[in-house]
C-alpha cells in the first residue's frame, strides 16, 4: 500500500480509512491475515501505537477481528462488508453533491458533468 497522509486529520483515523477501503475494495480478502501493528506501522512509516490504535478501531466496527496468538483476520461477514462499502458510497456521494452545490451546479448540470466524466472514462 502507499502510504500518504494529510496534515488535517489524525494518523490513525487515516490508517483506518486506507484500510477499510482495502477491504471493502477487495484487495485484502475476507478471511485474509492482517501483518502485524509493527509490520503496518513500519510499512506506513509510523509509531506502533498509532498502527495499533488504527487496528483496534477496524476491530471494534467488525471488519478486523483477532485469533489469540495468530493474529488478525479481515471479517469474513460479507454483510458487515458491503454495509461498510455502501456507507463510504454514501459518504463519499454526499461529500461530492455539496461541493457541486458550492460550485454552483444544480442537478442538472451535476449528472451532466457525471455523464461526460463517465463517457470519458469508458465506463
Amino acid at each position: 500500500m502507499e502510504w500518504t497522509f494529510r496534515e488535517d486529520t489524525p494518523i490513525y483515523t487515516q490508517l483506518c480509512e486506507f484500510l477499510t477501503m482495502a477491504i471493502v475494495s477487495g484487495e485484502l480478502q475476507p478471511g485474509q491475515r492482517l501483518t502485524t501493528v509493527r509490520e503496518l506501522a513500519a510499512d506506513a512509516g509510523v509509531n506502533p501505537n498509532t498502527a495499533q490504535r488504527a487496528v483496534a478501531e477496524l476491530e471494534r466496527r467488525g471488519l478486523v477481528y483477532s485469533r489469540r496468538t495468530v493474529g488478525r483476520f479481515v471479517t469474513e461477514d460479507a454483510e458487515r462488508i458491503e454495509s461498510e462499502r455502501q456507507a463510504l458510497a454514501e459518504e463519499h456521494g454526499r461529500a461530492f453533491l455539496a461541493a457541486m452545490e458550492r460550485l454552483g451546479f444544480n442537478r442538472i448540470q451535476t449528472v451532466m458533468l457525471l455523464e461526460k466524466l463517465r463517457a470519458e472514462a469508458g465506463a
